[in-house]
């Protein structure tokens, strides 16, 4: 029976050094090793929806010191001591028996043991630049929810974001991708959208008229230099985590969340969203920063 624990994140925190105690170290499927510890730093690229990059760093034992050139989720069957790394996870999270961790992959053979401490340090720049773009993305797909909602929607559609507005981002999100000051995402503009109530001709028609609406609201919103806070439910990497921000519209909002953020919208120098019609099936909103 392994003793392995899940893993306690730090990346809500933020926290980008730490000590902490080696749990496996063990050869990765390709080169290098994986090497698992009870607390991380690291945020983890995931498995089910990969839209969050992973982090970047090094790891550090002694004299000797690595770069971590991947860094995954991985859940470790307690029974078998067996390690399952990505999309090899064969169950979902807080089954009995097992233990969802940050799997860190060096790509040279370093050879330590369980018990080990080692020091972890996350680039700071990187992964701050992913929060202000993850960020952005909450923020540029609410400012498109709500200039959409009075007037591009024929039927009152059942799904509802956190201010209130037809959910069109959820509705029609296909693809997002976050990237350093910037989140990039792909709306399918199909049929079922469509029978929804949406007015997909009226929308793309409009769509320089509502690139401004929306980058006015989102310079509203940049304004108020709003507190962003990650509540987290636990420590651990798969306890529930919520991205919330006062705008101003009423009550706070909270979105379910497992990146990292930012943790004031002053962080922001600018930000905007700027659209790309590839066909009347699909549309690319891309969502600038600047720190």
């Amino acid at each position: 029976m392994s003793d392995v624990t899940p893993t306690h994140v730090l990346f809500t925190v933020p926290e980008w050094r730490t000590e902490a105690e080696i749990q496996l170290c063990e050869p990765a499927t390709s080169r290098g090793v994986y090497v698992v510890t009870d607390r991380t730093c690291f945020h983890p690229v995931s498995h089910i929806w990969p839209d969050h990059p992973a982090d970047r760093g090094t790891i550090g034992l002694g004299d000797r010191c690595f770069d971590v050139t991947g860094c995954f989720t991985g859940a470790v069957d307690l029974a078998t001591s067996t390690l399952y790394v990505g999309t090899d996870i064969p169950v979902k999270r807080d089954v009995p028996g097992w233990a969802f961790v940050v799997v860190h992959h060096i790509a040279e053979d370093a050879q330590w043991r369980k018990g080990d401490t080692v020091i972890l340090s996350v680039d700071r720049a990187y992964q701050q630049a992913l929060s202000r773009g993850h960020s952005a993305g909450h923020l540029s797909s609410l400012a498109l929810n709500k200039v959409l909602h009075s007037d591009y929607w024929r039927k009152d559609a059942s799904r509802k974001d956190e201010l209130g507005h037809y959910d069109f981002h959820s509705y029609a999100q296909q693809q997002s991708i976050v990237s350093e000051d910037k989140s990039t995402d792909t709306y399918r503009l199909g049929k079922t959208l469509r029978k929804r109530g949406f007015n997909t001709a009226d929308m793309l028609a409009n769509l320089v008229a509502l690139t401004d609406l929306i980058n006015q609201q989102l310079e509203i919103w940049r304004h108020s230099g709003a507190a962003v806070v990650m509540r987290r439910e636990g420590v651990q990497l798969t306890d529930s985590r919520y991205w919330q921000c006062d705008l101003g519209e009423e009550e706070v909002i909270e979105i379910p969340c497992g990146g990292s953020h930012i943790q004031s919208l002053s962080e922001y120098s600018a930000l905007f969203v700027q659209f790309e019609h590839v066909s009347d099936q699909e549309l690319i909103m891309v969502t600038h920063t600047k720190p």
